[in-house]
């Protein structure tokens, strides 16, 4: 019998709706403080999950959800790299 291969589950932090780990993008904090997209999911540092859409990093913004998970203060700079790479809903 073939075992079957699990997928990673994780939540995004602006919906707080599980999904395949490959279909959340990490956004993720590195050990010199920089907040950047983690393209490969294996990024050293601290890391929060986020659905590819605009609407999902906007109520991570209002909520703080991405400073509390990342543990850093985000300046309003960051917040608008990261919305330029996401798709619009």
């Amino acid at each position: 019998m073939e075992k079957v291969k699990k997928i990673p589950q994780r939540k995004c932090i602006g919906c707080a709706e599980r999904r395949d780990k490959g279909d959340l993008m990490r956004i993720v904090r590195t050990p010199d403080g920089e907040i950047r997209f983690d393209t490969t999911g294996r990024a050293a540092g601290r890391g929060a999950y986020l659905c590819k859409s605009k609407k999902c990093l906007a109520r991570a913004r209002k909520t703080r959800r991405l400073e509390q998970n990342l543990g850093v203060e985000i300046p309003d700079a960051v917040y608008a790299a990261l919305e330029s790479e996401l798709a619009d809903d």
